[in-house]
């Protein structure tokens, strides 16, 4: 199932500061591990994005929604729930605002909160198999990981 995702409320569940001027790509490299583990797809949603710049970019299974004032990321998501249509309810939501999740779930699609999905993107990468295994991440690179976690 592919995930919608509110990216500025995701951030600072994973560990990563809203502050980072690399804030948006921290979490794009993260989501593409969680996704390349996970065999799922996302479909991320940024705030506030500068003018001149890009409004959709793919980074592999991830594709990334920079929207632009006046709008916000939560009127988007919105926006993309009610174009799914019936085929929402094969989409999972992740974002901090009730009223989105309110809105994902009358569209039938799964709603999770921030928090919750980031615990599920943790349990992802403690999971994956060993780097002896030729696939995955080294010990260092997994404790590099967990040791951001800690952080928030």
């Amino acid at each position: 199932m592919p995930y919608i995702i509110d990216g500025h409320n995701l951030i600072p569940h994973v560990g990563l500061h809203l502050d980072s001027p690399d804030d948006e790509l921290e979490l794009i490299h993260l989501l593409q591990e969680y996704c390349r583990l996970s065999r799922r797809q996302v479909d991320v949603y940024f705030d506030n994005a500068p003018a001149g710049a890009a409004n959709r970019q793919n980074f592999g299974a991830v594709t990334a929604y920079f929207v632009r004032r006046p709008q916000i990321a939560d009127e988007a998501i919105r926006q993309r729930i009610a174009k799914l249509a019936r085929t929402a309810r094969n989409w999972t939501v992740v974002s901090a605002d009730r009223r989105v999740q309110a809105e994902a779930r009358a569209a039938k699609a799964q709603a999770l909160s921030s928090g919750e999905f980031a615990r599920q993107i943790r349990a992802t990468l403690q999971a994956r198999p060993s780097s002896r295994d030729g696939d995955g991440l080294d010990e260092q690179e997994v404790e590099a990981w967990l040791e951001l976690f800690r952080k928030r």
